[in-house]
């Protein structure tokens, strides 16, 4: 990841309405969830939602699929952790007593790649 991916995904997340949906998708695991059920959930108008959800999507935050007449969106885990590991890349110079292995275990996949993606 570099600094301009890093503030695409950063700016995308920057709004309640975006950081919800964000938060309600990693929750929702690998299978997603349909825009309309992320709406109502959120409260949100369902156009704006798709705003949101596409706003989130070009940020590598999130993918979309076609299944029949729906849009289902779920988490890019594999981008977020790359996110987090970015953000946490030089933390305390590396002090292993302090940070641990903090970003190359946020880059290790933590579940098997065929469920998560």
């Amino acid at each position: 990841m570099n600094d301009d991916s890093a503030v695409a995904a950063l700016s995308a997340l920057a709004h309640a309405d975006r950081l919800a949906a964000f938060r309600m998708l990693v929750r929702a695991g690998p299978n997603g969830m349909p825009s309309g059920e992320i709406a109502e959930a959120l409260s949100i108008p369902p156009t704006r939602m798709s705003f949101h959800l596409a706003t989130l999507e070009r940020a590598k935050l999130l993918r979309s699929w076609r299944d029949g007449r729906r849009i289902l969106y779920a988490a890019s885990y594999d981008d977020m952790r790359q996110l987090l590991a970015f953000l946490t890349e030089d933390c305390c110079s590396g002090n292993p007593a302090i940070c641990g292995n903090f970003g190359a275990d946020l880059l290790a996949p933590s579940c098997p790649s065929e469920t998560c993606s």
